[in-house]
């Protein structure tokens, strides 16, 4: 049975999450408020919110859970002419956190394929608006002549990262966000990112499943150590993926 909460009540135990027969894999309760204190305490317990337009606050903790190794992220051929001529090319440029609100407004405003609308509600946007404010949600971005044409949003907590929406107005602008999101991870020693749901795409960049269990034993490890700090980006990140661009990595090589 679906459980309900109240504003100041807290989230029931994951285990309680709807099972895999169920018709909602993972739900683990419905209602209360999003707010920056409720998030914070969500995202330690392995909990992410995810709902449509005129629904409730709905929380969620599947089972098994999509991750990224940093060190597993899959470079193709493609990709890496596209980071190679984007890393010197004067007219292209990657940011962080220079145009959050730019980047989760066109996260939620992108069509999406199999989506008929978004789940990045007007509430969503306003509550993690307020938790980048301070300081738990970070933007990276990519821009072409001055102009944003790709980016992503994540959460980070301690050496945790939870990788949340992306979205692209140019050809690859979104994965040379998402590049740019492994190198920093890498550089400052993140080992993982959390991509919550799985996806044919995720998983073509080496994405995979892992348990609950096993999901939630890194994030207790990981989550109380120091916050990662300031969030810019240097060109040497870059050198952080060279490891990965080798035949074993190489999507289709």
């Amino acid at each position: 049975m679906l459980t309900w909460i109240d504003d100041d009540e807290p989230l029931p135990p994951t285990r309680l999450a709807l099972g895999p027969d169920s018709e909602a894999p993972g739900l683990l309760a419905a209602g209360g408020q999003l707010t920056p204190a409720r998030l914070e305490q969500a995202y330690r317990q392995g909990v992410f919110p995810w709902f449509g337009p005129g629904q409730p606050a709905l929380w969620w903790s599947p089972d098994p859970r999509m991750v990224l190794p940093v060190d597993r992220f899959k470079v193709s051929r493609s990709l890496a002419k596209t980071l190679r001529r984007f890393a010197h090319d004067p007219r292209c440029e990657l940011r962080m956190d220079s145009a959050f609100t730019q980047v989760i407004e066109a996260c939620a405003r992108t069509p999406r394929d199999g989506q008929s609308g978004t789940w990045i509600v007007p509430s969503m946007v306003a509550a993690y608006s307020a938790w980048h404010a301070r300081g738990r949600v970070h933007s990276v971005e990519t821009w072409v002549d001055g102009r944003l044409v790709g980016g992503l949003y994540c959460v980070a907590i301690g050496r945790m990262v939870f990788g949340e929406s992306m979205f692209a107005w140019a050809t690859d602008a979104s994965k040379v966000a998402l590049a740019a999101l492994v190198a920093f991870c890498r550089a400052r020693g993140v080992p993982l990112i959390d991509c919550q749901q799985n996806t044919r795409h995720l998983a073509s960049l080496g994405a995979h499943e892992i348990s609950r269990q096993d999901f939630e034993h890194h994030l207790s490890r990981v989550s109380g150590a120091p916050d990662i700090g300031e969030w810019t980006y240097d060109s040497r990140m870059w050198l952080q993926l060279e490891p990965l661009q080798g035949p074993s990595h190489r999507e289709g090589a």
